[in-house]
């Protein structure tokens, strides 16, 4: 019988120091994903996480020869920046929109919102000490110029809300839509979610549900009598086609998209004259927050029925133009009010 031969076990890490796995690129991202979920990511931001990482893959596989994630490195983060400012197609790959004007490079908001996905995703991992070297922390946000024309006029809103035709549904729903924005400031998902239990006709609010708002925070929300008329009327020529308590609604019943809703809204501003401005459902958000400030609301009531958790990014929605900066000291500048009393 023969002896056993005695087997050698496994008692050190080689080298002694500290281990990392080698993750390729598609298990990197899988892991960062599962763990963004874990932390409450909503579905559709993981889906946005999703795209712009395959953008990223894409650029790298055509120009490095990169199978795991360490072998990113600053450097080459740098190189896919230029490239997005400078040589990328707008519009590239969309689904919808064709790129066939040759215009090349991102704007800087786009590009910052691709680098914020990307370092989102490496300091987890950082985070999770399954990287070594985290390629992202030397890698800063592009510096934007404040936009101070990113709000519609008095002018341009009454010339925008003569557009839709109020005896066609369609119109009448843009028309309510529109108005609704104006008037309550809500983001376009809150709006096209709602429904008519969402609204308390009486005290004239809008409950706002964790589960819709962006920073997962019920909110209520006032509207104006008027607000509250055009919903009734909308609810009622709902319900006289349609069998469901959603308010915006295609005209075949199916619940209004935001990407259809935005183009509708581009359509009526172009109708109207407005031009050099990027209509979309934001702008309205932004022209709500800006003229209640100038009509006399208090930044902290603003803040609260607006659903911003921090103070300092309602204040990027209230920037003021040369006239109005101008009003503003006119009115309230101590020397000017010295001499008014004198005389």
């Amino acid at each position: 019988m023969g002896l056993k031969k005695k087997r050698k076990r496994a008692t050190t890490v080689s080298g002694g120091q500290k281990g990392y796995p080698r993750l390729l690129l598609a298990e990197a991202l899988e892991i960062a994903l599962a763990g963004k979920r874990t932390e409450g990511l909503r579905d559709r931001t993981l889906i946005d996480y999703r795209k712009v990482w395959r953008y990223f893959t894409d650029w790298l596989n055509d120009n490095y020869e990169i199978t795991y994630i360490d072998e990113i490195t600053t450097e080459i983060l740098r190189n896919y920046i230029n490239y997005m400012k400078y040589d990328k197609p707008r519009y590239h790959g969309h689904k919808y929109i064709r790129s066939d004007d040759n215009r090349l490079g991102l704007s800087d908001t786009t590009i910052n919102i691709n680098l914020r996905t990307i370092k989102a995703l490496f300091n987890y991992l950082d985070r999770e000490e399954l990287i070594r070297v985290n390629p992202t922390d030397r890698v800063k946000l592009i510096r934007q110029d404040i936009d101070l024309t990113n709000c519609f006029t008095d002018d341009e809103i009454k010339a925008i809300l003569r557009q839709p035709n109020l005896r066609d549904y369609v119109g009448f729903r843009d028309y309510c839509a529109m108005s609704c924005l104006l008037d309550s400031g809500l983001r376009i998902e809150e709006l096209l979610s709602l429904r008519e239990r969402d609204i308390d006709f009486s005290s004239r609010f809008i409950t706002i549900n964790a589960d819709v708002s962006k920073n997962r925070k019920h909110r209520l929300v006032p509207i104006s009598a008027h607000c509250v008329k055009l919903l009734l009327q909308l609810i009622t020529e709902n319900k006289s086609h349609f069998a469901t308590d959603r308010i915006f609604l295609s005209s075949y019943g199916e619940p209004l998209g935001a990407n259809h809703f935005n183009k509708r809204l581009k359509y009526y501003a172009e109708k109207a004259g407005v031009k050099d401005k990027k209509v979309t459902a934001h702008v309205y958000r932004h022209t709500w927050a800006k003229t209640m400030i100038l009509n006399g609301c208090d930044p902290f009531t603003l803040q609260k029925i607006g659903g911003w958790a921090d103070i300092r990014t309602m204040r990027r929605y209230i920037q003021m133009d040369t006239k109005e900066m101008r009003r503003s000291h006119d009115d309230f500048s101590p020397l000017t009010t010295i001499k008014k009393k004198r005389t």
